[in-house]
C-alpha cells in the first residue's frame, strides 16, 4: 500500500479533517499544513495529487502514536524512518491504537482475515529473524478495515 492510501484510511478511521491530520503529523515535528495533507489525500489521477514521502509518512505515524497515547517526555522522541514498510506501519498502528494480540486477531477476523498468534508474532519480528514474515498489502488493508468500525464514532 502507498503512504497516501494508508493516510486516507487513517483519516477515515479517526474521522478527522485535513487540519487535524496536519496537527497529528506536527506532533512529531513534520511541519506540514492542511493544504499539503489535502494534496496527499487526493486520488492519483487528480492534478493536485502529491505523493507522500516516506519520511513525512513516518512522522505522521509517530504523531499518531503521540496523539492516541500521549507523549512521554521522559523517553526520547520517536525518530522518523527514511523507508517505511508495511511491517513498520503495522507496528506503529499497533502501538498507536494500543492493540494486544487478541484484539488484533479479533479486528482482523472482523475484516475477514484469520490469523494465529504465532503468525501474527512473525510480522513483528526483526527482518533478520528466521521466522520473520513480510506484511502484505491485503493484510494491512484488512487491519485498517477492521479498525474503522472499532474507532470511528458515528456521525450525528
Amino acid at each position: 500500500m502507498t503512504p497516501n492510501d494508508i493516510l486516507r484510511s487513517i483519516r477515515y478511521i479517526l474521522n478527522v479533517n485535513d487540519q487535524e491530520m496536519a496537527t497529528i503529523a506536527n506532533l512529531a515535528g513534520a511541519n506540514i499544513d492542511a493544504k499539503l495533507i489535502d494534496q496527499f489525500l487526493k486520488l492519483e489521477d487528480d492534478p493536485l495529487f502529491k505523493k507522500c514521502p516516506d519520511v513525512v509518512f513516518s512522522q505522521f505515524l509517530n504523531g499518531l502514536i503521540y496523539h492516541k497515547r500521549g507523549k512521554d517526555e521522559s523517553r526520547p522522541a520517536l525518530v522518523p524512518e527514511n523507508t517505511v514498510s508495511n511491517n513498520l506501519v503495522l507496528k506503529k498502528l499497533r502501538i498507536a491504537f494500543n492493540l494486544k494480540d487478541d484484539e488484533m486477531i479479533q479486528t482482523l477476523k472482523k475484516a475477514g482475515q484469520d490469523i494465529t498468534k504465532s503468525q501474527l508474532s512473525a510480522l513483528f519480528r526483526s527482518s533478520s529473524h528466521v521466522n520473520f514474515c513480510e506484511c502484505g498489502d491485503q493484510f494491512l488493508r484488512c487491519l485498517l478495515k477492521g479498525l474503522a468500525p472499532k474507532t470511528s464514532a458515528p456521525k450525528k
